[in-house]
């Protein structure tokens, strides 16, 4: 993840053909509509928008802030991270738990990372699982979790010393050296593929997750190598010699292409619900559309991204567009609507906007304003995610802008509707009317499947919602609201793709 610019990407330590998977019929929100009609109520549409921010680990940029917190120090400073996302009504987190080929959480394929412990293979201390607790943290806020990982990065220069524990030493055969203290897996080589495919699914596996991410590192930007090109010259010839008849910079492509789809596609095989999303360089060659400069990430990182959206081997898709909506050289206006001309599938096109920049009440202007273009371009399927969390973490002036302004009102994230549903019936609600109160408590037989309550409440005829987190069963109402007595509160258990199950009634006698 990082900052881009016109030409070649800055030298910074912190940056950081299948067919579509088959339309599921959304049955929550049919049955849903059912029970509305029958109700003859006419529910309040609940805004649909993904809010999410980036938490980084590498290089200690965002979490932990630094390499040698205790476990309870850690554990603080995440709670104060989701904390201030749930107040600020965000609704998702991507957080970093593979900075470069190591682990923020138990992993048997690779080392816990300096970045948590100040010592590669070193476990916390006293020991905690740093993804499960954050999962559970997350989930405890309504907030989804993904996690956020990097394919190919063998070694940060931020890592310090190559160590015996470190995947440099455990995969010699399929890692290279560069030239600015970096190590990066060859991502031609079978070896890598089938090793990053393992960390991926033992997480998937094994995790709560609500998705797994990418960003744009794929082959390395050419700075990572003193301006060199990548050194895979033996895995070139290899192919050559075998017979391959693609260019090199094809076979490079062809490469990346075949793990993009291989992942996407295993991701579904074992839990479909789990969202698929990649951040990719936010131009794709220069030129597309007319008039756009810059650096091409198809020709300098091997990355097509536009056949990845074209081809639907993702859900999600955030370009990193972290140049302002003028001028129209890289205009982020531009640049979005172009790459949501190229979402032919329909899926989520939410874009990574660089909420860093600076801090200037025009700067703040300018996020407020690209927020509101990407509603304005994808009406059907509104969202943005933030780079990163510090920008609003450590710039008051931005977080007011952005929670006073376009997230003044809380949102369900957008449906994902090729993606299997959950089906929830509706909850059991009971209440008991008082003078002054009526108490509402609620109950589902599968709440592991609800990750949040939407609570309708209708006073003389006006209807509110509230989302509420997954752990509150119960709420007490004023009887009387502005002189409007409560007529009515229905409830509805959401699932963990934003589904809305059927309603479950109480009538205020």
């Amino acid at each position: 993840m990082k900052n881009q610019v016109l030409v070649a990407p800055s030298v910074v330590v912190q940056v950081d053909s299948v067919p579509a998977v088959t339309p599921q019929i959304e049955k929550p929100q049919t049955k849903a509509k059912e029970k509305e009609e029958e109700l003859k109520v006419d529910l309040p549409q609940v805004p649909r928008e993904f809010r999410a921010a980036w938490v980084a680990s590498v290089a200690n940029i965002n979490w932990p802030s630094k390499n040698n917190l205790s476990t309870e120090e850690q554990k603080q400073e995440a709670i104060s991270l989701l904390d201030f996302l749930k107040s600020n009504r965000f609704n998702a987190v991507i957080f970093q738990v593979r900075p470069a080929a190591d682990a923020l959480y138990k992993s048997e394929y690779e080392p816990w990372s300096v970045f948590l412990t100040g010592q590669q293979g070193k476990a916390p201390y006293p020991y905690y699982d740093p993804l499960e607790f954050w999962v559970e943290e997350a989930h405890k806020r309504g907030l989804e979790l993904h996690v956020w990982l990097n394919p190919y990065r063998a070694h940060h220069s931020a890592s310090g010393v190559v160590t015996e524990a470190s995947m440099v030493k455990r995969m010699p055969e399929s890692v290279l050296k560069l030239k600015q203290g970096y190590y990066w897996f060859d991502p031609s080589k079978k070896s890598t593929q089938d090793h990053a495919s393992r960390v991926v699914l033992d997480i998937v596996k094994r995790y709560n997750i609500d998705g797994v991410h990418f960003d744009d590192y794929f082959y390395p930007y050419a700075e990572y190598n003193g301006g060199q090109d990548f050194p895979d010259t033996e895995s070139w010839n290899a192919y050559v010699k075998s017979g391959g008849k693609l260019t090199r910079a094809d076979w490079r492509r062809n490469s990346v292409n075949t793990f993009i789809e291989r992942i996407y596609k295993e991701i579904k095989a074992e839990k479909n619900h789990v969202k698929f999303g990649i951040s990719p360089f936010g131009i794709w060659k220069p030129g597309y559309p007319a008039g756009i400069q810059g650096s091409s990430q198809y020709d300098q990182l091997y990355a097509d991204a536009k056949l990845w959206l074209n081809k639907g081997w993702i859900d999600y898709f955030a370009p990193q567009l972290y140049w302002p909506i003028e001028p129209a050289k890289q205009s982020f206006t531009t640049l979005l609507r172009w790459w949501q001309s190229e979402n032919t599938l329909g899926r989520h096109v939410w874009p990574g906007i660089n909420t860093v920049g600076r801090r200037s009440a025009d700067y703040s202007n300018e996020i407020v304003r690209q927020i509101e273009v990407t509603r304005k371009e994808i009406p059907n399927s509104i969202g943005a995610i933030h780079w990163s969390i510090a920008g609003l973490t450590k710039n008051a002036a931005m977080t007011r802008a952005v929670a006073d302004g376009p997230y003044r009102t809380e949102a369900l994230a957008p449906r994902t509707p090729w993606l299997t549903s959950f089906y929830l019936s509706a909850p059991f609600v009971s209440g008991d009317t008082h003078k002054q109160s009526v108490f509402v408590k609620w109950s589902h037989p599968r709440k592991e499947q609800v990750s949040k309550w939407l609570v309708y409440t209708n006073y003389g005829g006006e209807w509110k919602y509230e989302i509420v987190v997954p752990s509150i069963l119960s709420k007490e109402f004023a009887r009387e609201e502005n002189g409007k007595k409560l007529k009515m509160v229905i409830v509805k258990a959401i699932d963990p793709l934003e589904n809305e199950g059927e309603m479950g009634v109480y009538r205020v006698k």
